[in-house]
């Protein structure tokens, strides 16, 4: 989904350990004869590794989305969509900057409403965090492995690119995301790709045990999605699990908070 990965340094190395981020969302479309209406729910397990590849942290991460539409105000429908299974690896730059790569695939979904075909997702992410600031862009191509679905729906590759620019006050944080997605070019005929532009402020509170996110995004320009978009988010991002490593684990974890701008999940 467009969006999901902002307000995340998706590209700064984060500690070991497991990690779970929540994400829910709700959307109103202003499209004719009435508004269509969507709640967005994704859970994202992950696990930073100890080990290294190719000098940067690999982590693992699976994700387990649940939404539901009210297509033109009728009946709403729900179901489970496409789960994400995917490798990271992040490279640090610096003591401020880092890098990088996802790859990974979203598995085929029987929901009618969901995308049906299997893909391949791959990310490209770069974070800033020096300061207390956040400033990231993550880049997505998707690749999907099938043209037309079971009820004919045709498929087409994509882009997204969602940014962050935060900084941090204490345990608080604000600043502004946005996010453009646009269909890549297909050779059928009279398909009309979609894309959406949309951007809006974020407001995040790190609480002891974890850290609450909340923005709200509005579309400011659109491409044969019918109309814009206006959608409010909430994200839970809660340490699971980390390596007992004696007394330094709680004074290493709370330099890489601070230094980085809060507890990071990477790669949604």
């Amino acid at each position: 989904m467009p969006g999901i990965t902002v307000g995340l340094p998706t590209g700064w190395q984060v500690p070991e350990g497991v990690q779970m981020a929540l994400t829910t969302s709700f959307a109103e479309r202003s499209t004719q004869p009435r508004d269509n209406q969507g709640n967005n729910n994704l859970v994202v397990f992950l696990w930073a590794t100890p080990w290294k590849v190719l000098g940067g942290q690999l982590r693992f991460l699976q994700s387990f989305p649940f939404n539901a539409a009210s297509p033109q105000g009728g009946p709403w429908q729900a179901g489970l969509y496409q789960p994400l299974t995917t490798a990271q690896i992040a490279w640090k730059i610096n003591d401020n900057l880092g890098v990088s790569y996802f790859l990974g695939g979203f598995w085929p979904s029987d929901t009618l409403l969901a995308l049906r075909s299997a893909s391949i997702a791959q990310r490209f992410a770069i974070s800033y965090v020096g300061d207390g600031w956040n400033v990231t862009a993550n880049l997505h191509y998707g690749t999907m492995l099938a043209e037309n679905s079971p009820t004919n729906v045709h498929y087409s590759d994509y882009l997204n690119l969602d940014l962050t620019a935060t900084k941090r006050f204490g345990k608080w944080s604000f600043g502004a995301v946005a996010f453009g997605s646009t269909d890549l070019p297909t050779n059928r005929r009279g398909y009309r790709p979609g894309g959406q532009v949309a951007m809006g402020p974020l407001v995040a509170y790190a609480f002891d045990k974890f850290t609450v996110q909340s923005f709200v995004t509005r579309d400011i320009a659109q491409r044969n999605l019918g109309g814009e978009e206006t959608r409010a988010w909430l994200r839970f991002l809660v340490p699971l699990w980390r390596p007992d490593k004696g007394e330094q684990v709680p004074n290493r974890v709370l330099v890489r908070r601070n230094s980085a701008a809060g507890p990071a999940i990477a790669g949604q």
